[in-house]
């Protein structure tokens, strides 16, 4: 019983392995991302300043990345929470 406890505890160490690698490249992977509403688009074009209009994209783009990496900060406690409580 010992050693299929063993061996799933590595097959769960695996395959949470290949899910944070996954997770990893996929944040890290580069995504064009034009994230404008049509009335910021509208305003920016009409100035003619597209230095702006991509200073606006980029911001956007700021802000909704941090609440996933909230979202992942929170899950990563929680599973080493859960981890830590099932070992004991």
């Amino acid at each position: 019983m010992l050693i299929k406890s063993k061996a799933k505890s590595k097959k769960s160490k695996v395959n949470v392995f290949w899910k944070i690698l996954l997770l990893i490249v996929y944040c890290l992977s580069p995504i064009a991302s034009h994230a404008q509403c049509a009335m910021c688009r509208a305003s920016l074009e009409s100035e003619g300043n597209t230095a702006k209009a991509e200073a606006v994209n980029d911001g956007i783009v700021y802000l909704m990345v941090i609440p996933y990496v909230l979202v992942g900060v929170v899950g990563i406690v929680v599973y080493r929470m859960y981890s830590k409580k099932k070992e004991s």
